[in-house]
């Protein structure tokens, strides 16, 4: 019996033993006096019992034939069936008897119909309590960024990490399905999002090195600000970088994560899909607009705060890898083992021991820039320039002949300088009153006796 129904059997029953009448009864029960005389009369005749309701226990006039559950918990032990990870969930399974088989229930139906027969249970488990941020009140406002990795494609086809962007005011999700979480992969979903809606306003993503780094020790005495490659490239589109410092404080997109963990595999599954290309094909032009649809919701402000996307040529100076090298003294860049000889230019004139800026495209293209101005160069072939290892030797030796101190040369006792007497003492200067000025008796050795 319901509560209420406990309740009239309570009033009925100070009635019965006349603590109070029927009119009382009524107004305590909220219902008309004729009402109340209804339930008086049931109550005495047939008691507590006689006061509940009559379709309790009953099957429901609306309720489904027998034949289309039967047929209903088939298709789903058939086709959406299997192993806990790989079962599909009520809803999921809902949509696909409802699209595929032609067999609309709803899911909640469903639901019970499921654990009446076992084919679904899921255990609840506590979680910690943690105060949930509120979203942004506009489009655009903020986007969280992050890589899933998981068997995406099962045993068809080779793991992967799924890129994933979702707007935090509407939900709105864009996602790309790649090998690894990379500066490339994060570029180009970051590039995918801003072509189709425009440059947000901040990013939201967690402490990888890809993102965000810890300052080195010279950046900390010269008071630099660290920056990453990705950093740079959403400093120029003027997009704010924040890092959360837990999973938890960026659980939208976590519960992204898990949703297509779910829907997304089972979903490839059922696709036979087995590789990154068809994937990324399958969430564009069906998966992707499905979801948006079903888990998108209207942000709290109508205004959408994206700027206006760059161009095509904008992008690409954009997105591309930047690092800064040396001219040496022959005009060659060594950029990643290459060797890139800079041709002569009038206008723009790079010096020796200058700086200039490499630049790597999607497709590896370079550029070498600078102050602004792209440079023109050719790569030199290998054995070209000497190798690292044999001007190193070259330099080794002019270290150790420049080590060894020169020592004075002296003639050997029976040299021919030796035989002849020293003629100097035959010059002897005069002095000032014209007389002979005496010298220092010869130290050269006796001419030897013929």
């Amino acid at each position: 019996m319901s509560q209420r129904e406990l309740g009239r059997v309570e009033v009925l029953a100070r009635v019965k033993s006349k603590d109070l009448r029927v009119v009382d009864a009524a107004a305590l029960l909220r219902v008309g006096y004729r009402q109340a005389k209804r339930l008086w009369k049931r109550y005495r005749e047939g008691g507590a019992a006689g006061l509940k309701h009559g379709g309790a226990g009953r099957r429901s006039n609306r309720a489904y034939a027998e034949s289309f559950r039967q047929k209903v918990l088939e298709q789903v032990r058939e086709k959406y069936g299997g192993a806990v990870g790989e079962r599909f969930g009520p809803t999921l399974a809902a949509e696909h008897l409802a699209s595929e088989d032609g067999l609309r229930v709803d899911a909640e139906t469903l639901r019970r119909w499921m654990l009446a027969e076992g084919s679904w249970s899921r255990e609840r488990k506590r979680r910690r309590y943690r105060r949930w941020r509120e979203r942004k009140e506009h489009f655009g406002e903020m986007v969280q960024m992050d890589g899933s990795f998981h068997r995406w494609l099962e045993e068809r086809g080779p793991g992967g990490c799924l890129m994933d962007l979702v707007d935090d005011a509407t939900n709105t999700t864009l996602a790309r399905l790649g090998e690894e979480e990379t500066i490339w992969a994060a570029a180009d979903a970051l590039r995918a999002w801003i072509e189709r809606y425009g440059v947000p306003q901040a990013l939201y993503v967690d402490w990888k090195n890809l993102y965000r780094r810890c300052a080195t020790p010279r950046e900390r005495l010269r008071g630099e600000e660290p920056i990453t490659q990705f950093g740079r490239m959403c400093a120029k589109l003027g997009i704010k970088l924040i890092a959360a410092s837990s999973p938890q404080a960026k659980g939208r997109v976590e519960r992204v994560h898990g949703t297509h963990q779910d829907r997304l595999v089972k979903k490839l599954r059922r696709k036979q899909i087995a590789s990154h290309g068809e994937a990324n094909g399958y969430l564009e032009a069906e998966y992707l607009v499905e979801h948006n649809r079903r888990f998108g919701r209207a942000a709290a402000r109508p205004e959408d705060y994206h700027r206006g996307a760059p161009g095509t040529v904008e992008l690409d100076e954009v997105f591309r890898l930047e690092s800064e090298r040396t001219i040496s003294n022959d005009w060659v860049v060594r950029y990643e083992n290459r060797f890139l000889q800079l041709q002569p230019e009038s206008r723009h004139y790079a010096p020796a021991r200058g700086k200039v800026r490499v630049c790597e495209g999607r497709q590896g293209d370079l550029t070498i820039e600078y102050r602004g101005h792209a440079l023109r160069w050719e790569e030199m072939q290998a054995g070209a320039r000497p190798s690292v290892l044999q001007a190193t030797q070259s330099e080794e030796r002019r270290v150790t002949t420049e080590a060894i101190p020169r020592q004075k040369w002296a003639p050997a006792a029976d040299h021919p300088w030796r035989k002849y007497p020293d003629r100097k003492a035959e010059k002897a200067p005069l002095n000032a009153g014209g007389a002979t000025v005496a010298t220092a008796p010869s130290l050269a050795l006796p001419c030897a006796s013929p």
